[in-house]
């Protein structure tokens, strides 16, 4: 059952507009910044779990997102702080279109949409590597979309270091019944079975960047697949049922025929079971995927990162994006500043791809919850894919001595507990260097107000805007919009709120959304616009 969300605290500066999604560990809600005005999503800790491990851990998110956070498709952190009922938060993007998860209930990717999205993450993964940073916990779901409709990645949560330190997260367990029940304190590592790799179920897990190339070639398997590589339609997909098929690298075949050979062989190399089979980097990965671009005769898309350094990289050049080995030239690829990546030739025996056709696979059932489970306790077996970051205990070293006569992977001792969503809990701290050094935050002073009320004394009326009417062949939306104090040369700006189309301008009285399908809903936000200026945006939906 999920939780209710918490109430959501009151910002200075900001004013609470709805929430946007709930965690094991937070809440996430979206609200709108006065000064400069925008919607921002606010991540908050709840406050039944302010430890200093979570705290700790929450500000180590803040931190991780803040260096990433000039790559256009990692989402971008603004400011952090201690609300004033003593509970951690900090604001980043709002990212208004559904994420990759969101997207697959509805069909799987077309192959030109999933190899451009795979190529773009690739550039944010290799540019969290270049930083030092594992994410650990790349999936669908951690993928959101922003006003562009650009993947942003999210949800660093559960990173850890290049050097394979895993993140540990202490929680309290309860076995025992009646008065008879202990708890006892359990160390655990995150992680999302249907996309983690066989290394992550291991007793001593140990990560490193080919981890995490495993778990985007299973998001990209993902994208075109419309369901997660190991799950199969009509048998038991629980989370020990697909360990044992992602140990054993039995990958479900696709069932749709418009993809070529080369890019199952791409994204079978990036599964390989054994880590050294894998593409060595993000950027190879991502590279591989640029051949068959090429291959199939579709514009290169760009490999986003930062000043990366090769070991072969030319005397003088400067560090921007990658380009290709010169002809004859068998060395690495070299750094140049240029702001793009060229994609390598395709190889010489490339497979032709077939011809296209449309194929809606079997979506999974997605469950974004965060479920803690006891140890000792297993995943029961079900039918469809829990789409969760899940929690896996680490062996008691008053323990290690007697397991050691029975080395072998414990699929079992994987406790499958939640911490979904990315651990949207990543687990604040911002508070307690914060809460030491400085009070809580109190409202803004007079000069504040004033400074607020200069601004904002001319302000254009918002619109009224009733619910959206649904033509009879379900195709089209109309929604009916007014404002006081009318003025000639207004206008109103409004935007789907799915994320899908422009901003698109319109005279009134209505604005009309098409190409809609039959059944569908749609939410619009719309703005008056006079001259230079805008007012507060106003959401309506059809009914």
């Amino acid at each position: 059952m999920r939780r209710a969300p918490s109430q959501p605290p009151e910002l200075p500066g900001y004013r609470h507009v709805g929430i946007l999604g709930s965690g094991g560990f937070a809440d996430v809600f979206l609200y709108e910044q006065r000064l400069p005005r925008r919607q921002v999503a606010v991540k908050v800790l709840l406050a039944d779990d302010l430890s200093r491990d979570t705290r700790s851990q929450f500000v180590a998110e803040a931190n991780l997102m803040a260096q990433l956070s000039a790559h256009p498709y990692i989402v971008t952190i603004f400011h952090a702080d201690v609300a004033g009922d003593g509970r951690p938060y900090f604001v980043m993007e709002y990212c208004p279109g559904p994420s990759l998860a969101a997207q697959l209930k509805q069909a799987p990717f077309g192959v030109e949409n999933a190899l451009r999205t795979g190529i773009r993450l690739a550039g944010a993964v290799a540019t969290a590597h270049a930083a030092g940073i594992l994410h650990r916990d790349i999936k669908p779901a951690n993928v959101l979309t922003n006003a562009y409709g650009w993947p942003a990645l999210s949800d660093f949560g559960i990173s850890s270091n290049l050097e394979g330190e895993l993140p540990v997260h202490t929680m309290t367990f309860t076995r025992g019944a009646g008065d008879a029940a202990t708890s006892t304190g359990q160390s655990a590592v995150g992680l999302s079975v249907p996309w983690s790799p066989p290394e992550l179920f291991e007793d001593e897990a140990r990560a490193d960047v080919r981890s995490d190339v495993y778990s985007l070639a299973a998001t990209v398997h993902t994208l075109l697949a419309g369901r997660s590589p190991f799950e199969i339609a009509g048998r038991p997909n629980g989370s020990l049922d697909l360990m044992g098929r992602i140990e054993r690298g039995a990958i479900t075949p696709f069932t749709r025929t418009d993809l070529p050979r080369s890019l199952v062989e791409v994204l079978r190399k990036g599964m390989a079971v054994r880590p050294d089979d894998r593409y060595a980097s993000a950027v190879d990965f991502a590279r591989a995927l640029q051949r068959v671009e090429l291959e199939l005769g579709y514009a290169t898309t760009s490999i986003e990162v930062p000043r990366l350094v090769e070991e072969q990289a030319a005397p003088g050049d400067a560090g921007g994006a990658i380009a290709p080995p010169e002809p004859g030239d068998a060395q690495a690829t070299r750094a140049r500043s240029v702001q793009s990546v060229v994609a390598q030739q395709p190889q010489e025996e490339a497979t032709r791809h077939r011809a296209p056709q449309q194929v809606v696979a079997q979506q999974p059932a997605v469950d974004d919850r965060t479920v803690i489970r006891p140890p000792g306790t297993t995943h029961e077996a079900h039918h469809g894919v829990t789409d969760e970051t899940v929690i896996r205990t680490k062996p008691d070293p008053a323990q290690a001595a007697a397991a050691t006569t029975a080395r072998r992977r414990t699929r079992v001792g994987v406790v499958v507990a939640g911490v979904a969503a990315g651990i949207v809990a990543v687990v604040v701290a911002v508070a307690v260097a914060l809460s030491l050094s400085s009070p809580s935050p109190d409202d803004p002073g007079p000069e504040a107000s004033e400074s607020e009320d200069a601004v904002v004394e001319e302000a254009i009326p918002m619109p009224t805007v009733a619910p959206g009417v649904v033509a009879p062949d379900g195709t089209s939306a109309t929604f009916a919009v007014s404002h006081d104090a009318a003025e000639e040369g207004d206008v109103y700006r409004w935007k789907r709120v799915d994320g899908i189309g422009d901003t698109q301008l319109s005279k009134g009285p209505d604005v009309v959304v098409t190409g809609l399908a039959p059944g569908q809903s749609v939410c619009v936000d719309v703005t008056v616009q006079r001259g230079t200026k805008t007012s507060e945006p106003v959401r309506g939906c059809t009914a």
